[in-house]
C-alpha cells in the first residue's frame, strides 16, 4: 500500500506541476487594446507600467483605455510579472514583457521606478531613445532606472538625460501635504493645456532642482496644500518658489537625435480621478504625435475606475492578491488593496 500511495502522490505532485507550468505558460503578459471601430489614427502608443508605491498597473490599463477607445490610439501596456506566478508584481524588478512593441511605436509612456532590466527588454526603449521619439514619463519615472549600461547608455540617468530631473525628493511632506498644479500664465496657451484648469494630486509635490528651464517648457507648478484635501491651504514655506509639476523638453540621443518629452512629477493612481490631468496626458499624446490636439478632449473612464491609494506593500501582497493582466481587459477593472487610513474621497 504504501509504494502505491507514494507513486500516487509523486503522479499527483507531478500532474500539478504540469498544469502549473502550463498555467504560467498560457498567462497574459500585456494588454493590447484596438481603436474603437471606425476611430483609429494610425498611432501607435505603449504604456510601461511597474512601480512599487504609486499602482501603474492600475492607471496605464485605465489611460490606455480611454486612448484607444476615444482617440483611436492602438495603446499596448506592459507590466511587471512574476516570474514565478505570472501575475502582475512590481516588486520583480527585472521584467517587463513585451518592450518589443515599441519598435513599431509612435510614443512611449513610462511610469517605472528603479527597474533593473535584461538586455532584451532594454533594447527596444534604448531603440526608441535612439531614435529620438517622444516620450511621455511620470511620477516616478524620473527615477525609472536602477542602474545598467546596455548599449552604453546611462540608464540610472535617464530621469536627467531625458526627463530633465532623476529623484531628488519629496517637496511636499509625503502622505500629508497634497499637491495643486498651478498654470504657469506665460504658457497657458500651450495646446497641451487645452481646457486644463483644475489638477489636484494626493500624491505630494516633488523637488526638482536639475531642471534646465532655460529650454523646457514649464506648463505647471506645483503648489504644496497643507492637507490631503483638495481645499487645504497652501504651505507658504513650500511655495516661494513653486516646483516644476509639468512640463515639456527636448532630449538628446546618443545616436545625435532629438526627441521630446513631457515629464510631470504627478501621476499616483489616484491622482489621476483628476480630470484634468487625465486631459493633460491625452493632449500631451496629441502634440507629441504631431496631431492637432483636441479643444476639449474626451477624458472619461472607459471602465469604473476606483485605484488603490498609494503606498509600499510588499511582494507577498502582490502574489496574495493574484493580480492578473486580464483583470484589466476591456469591460473590467481592478485594484491591488487600499491600505487603511489613507485612502481620501474622490475628486474631481
Amino acid at each position: 500500500m504504501k509504494p502505491r500511495c507514494f507513486g500516487t502522490a509523486v503522479s499527483a505532485f507531478a500532474l500539478g506541476l504540469v498544469f502549473s507550468f502550463a498555467s504560467l505558460a498560457d498567462a497574459k503578459d500585456r494588454l493590447v487594446f484596438e481603436p474603437a471601430e471606425g476611430t483609429a489614427n494610425g498611432k501607435h502608443i505603449v504604456l510601461i507600467s511597474g512601480d512599487e508605491e504609486y499602482r501603474t498597473e492600475e492607471s496605464c490599463p485605465m489611460l490606455g483605455k480611454i486612448l484607444s477607445q476615444h482617440h483611436g490610439f492602438k495603446c499596448t501596456v506592459l507590466f511587471a510579472i512574476d516570474r514565478e506566478t505570472g501575475g502582475i508584481n512590481p516588486y520583480q524588478i527585472d521584467n517587463i514583457p513585451g518592450t518589443d512593441a515599441l519598435l513599431d511605436a509612435d510614443l512611449m509612456v513610462i511610469a517605472t521606478r528603479w527597474r533593473v532590466l535584461p538586455d532584451e527588454q532594454l533594447d527596444p526603449i534604448l531603440k526608441h531613445i535612439q531614435a529620438g521619439k517622444p516620450i511621455i514619463a511620470y511620477r516616478t519615472a524620473t527615477h525609472a532606472f536602477k542602474s545598467g549600461n546596455y548599449g552604453e547608455y546611462d540608464w540610472a540617468n535617464f530621469g536627467i538625460n531625458v526627463v530633465g530631473e532623476n529623484w531628488h525628493s519629496h517637496h511636499g511632506k509625503h502622505k500629508v501635504e497634497g499637491g495643486r498644479g498651478v498654470i504657469v500664465e506665460d504658457n497657458a496657451n500651450h495646446p497641451v493645456l487645452n481646457d486644463v484648469a483644475d489638477i489636484y494630486t494626493p500624491s505630494d509635490i516633488y523637488g526638482v532642482v536639475n531642471l534646465d528651464e532655460s529650454t523646457a517648457t514649464v506648463l505647471l507648478r506645483g503648489m504644496v496644500l497643507q492637507h490631503l484635501d483638495p481645499a487645504a491651504p497652501p504651505v507658504d514655506a513650500k511655495n516661494a518658489p513653486m516646483m516644476p509639476l509639468a512640463w515639456l523638453k527636448p532630449y538628446q540621443a546618443p545616436s545625435g537625435k532629438q526627441g521630446q518629452c513631457l515629464g510631470t512629477t504627478a501621476g499616483a493612481a489616484v491622482d489621476f480621478r483628476s480630470e484634468d490631468l487625465r486631459r493633460m496626458i491625452v493632449n500631451a499624446c496629441y502634440f507629441l504625435c504631431d496631431m492637432e490636439v483636441p479643444k476639449s478632449a474626451d477624458v472619461s473612464y472607459v471602465d469604473p475606475y476606483v485605484p488603490s491609494f498609494y503606498g509600499f506593500v510588499d511582494s507577498k501582497t502582490y502574489r496574495d492578491r493574484d493580480l492578473r493582466v486580464e483583470e484589466f481587459e476591456l469591460g473590467s477593472s481592478a485594484t491591488l488593496v487600499t491600505p487603511k487610513g489613507t485612502f481620501e474621497a474622490a475628486t474631481k
